[in-house]
């Protein structure tokens, strides 16, 4: 409740209390049996009234002076905490909206940069199909698949064994007949030279696993990929094992791991006519894994013979080390007799030293002729 309220509720309960002691004396005066003069009653109240009207009206006036004056104050600091406030949440706008321009504009390059390397992937992703078409049509000839084949061995050689010939050769002739096998490896004792032929059996293994040919087309499919594989081993095995040149054992090298996969996974078959040809199937990996053995026993087998070498030098150098032991303990004795001679010599002419000044002094009573050689006496 405001200050106004408190002051309009006085002046009621005032009022309330005038009116009360009016009806208090009218009764009181009925009473006393007193004659009530009903115009001086009705003067008094207006003469009450009027004076009370004005009071009140002088009242409402101060106070709504004073509260004019509130009024314009609490204005006056309310627009000035109003125009506070506008000037902080406008500071913070400018703030976030800045703010919000800088991450949208660096959200924007963010977003430029990330769709350039979108672009230029999807031109590598093109180019990398226009390869892989390349690669298929290269494939689907058997001339190119057979070369494509050589290349990878030949990288897989390089790349593990180095550019080594008493390690690998590769198109080397072997035997009376000169047939020319992909690659011979130089492998140690008993292994011998092991031959590795490249082979790529493609079309009829694509036919095989494509599933849009119906089961029958596929099953004859796989009866010609398992056909082609075992006439490649036989074929290795008759023209690149030869006894006494070549190892009793030669490589089949798949240039294709799935299909190395392929024949290891379902075709028992095709593995146990290579174990009884004793031509060995590979794939990229395993040739890989094969020629790393290979070196590793090369490297072994020399580090062997170094060690041997070594031990052979170390004996040898004993033995002349004993040679120069006996050959020092003689110079050593030699040595020991040369100083007692010498010795004895410097003594011999320390008495002729001697004797000469006797005979040259003239004193021959001091001569001793019995004098004898102390050394010879030691």
């Amino acid at each position: 409740m405001g200050p106004f309220e408190y002051i309009l509720l006085g002046l009621v309960v005032l009022l309330m209390g005038l009116m009360v002691f009016l009806i208090f004396i009218f009764k009181q005066k009925q009473q006393d049996n007193q004659p009530l003069d009903t115009s001086d009653f009705k003067g008094y109240m207006q003469k009450e009234f009027g004076e009370f009207k004005t009071e009140l009206s002088e009242k409402f006036h101060a106070y709504s002076k004073e509260n004019h004056t509130d009024l314009d104050d609490f204005r006056e600091r309310m627009m000035s905490h109003i125009e506070k406030q506008m000037t902080t949440i406008n500071e913070k706008v400018e703030e976030r909206l800045s703010k919000g321009f800088k991450d949208t504009n660096e959200t924007f390059h963010d977003v430029i940069e990330r769709l350039s390397k979108i672009d230029e992937a999807q031109k590598k992703i093109e180019a990398l199909s226009a390869d892989v078409v390349d690669l298929s049509s290269l494939l689907s000839d058997k001339k190119s698949r057979g070369t494509f084949g050589e290349v990878q061995l030949y990288t897989i050689l390089e790349s593990v064994m180095g550019n080594n010939k008493e390690l690998y050769e590769t198109q080397k002739q072997i035997g009376i007949d000169k047939v020319i096998v992909d690659a011979l490896i130089h492998a140690p004792e008993p292994l011998g030279d092991i031959s590795v032929d490249s082979k790529f059996p493609l079309e009829n293994y694509q036919r095989m696993v494509d599933k849009k040919l119906s089961p029958a087309d596929r099953a004859v499919a796989e009866k010609e990929f398992k056909k082609n594989v075992k006439m490649h081993i036989d074929v290795i095995a008759s023209k690149y094992i030869i006894d006494g040149v070549t190892a009793d054992q030669a490589f089949m090298f798949i240039p294709a791991e799935a299909i190395f996969a392929e024949i290891a996974a379902y075709h028992e078959d095709i593995i146990i006519h290579s174990q009884n040809k004793r031509v060995w199937l590979v794939s990229p990996t395993t040739l890989i894994s094969t020629l790393t053995t290979i070196l590793t026993i090369v490297k072994n087998i020399e580090r062997d013979k170094q060690t041997t070498l070594i031990r052979e030098h170390l004996r040898a150098l004993g033995i002349e080390f004993d040679r120069y032991m006996d050959r020092w303990n003689k110079l050593d004795r030699t040595m020991l007799a040369v100083t007692k001679d010498a010795q004895k010599i410097s003594a011999s002419s320390k008495k002729i030293s001697r004797r000469f000044k006797h005979i040259s002094d003239a004193k021959f009573e001091e001569i001793d002729l019995s004098e004898e050689d102390d050394l010879e006496v030691e």
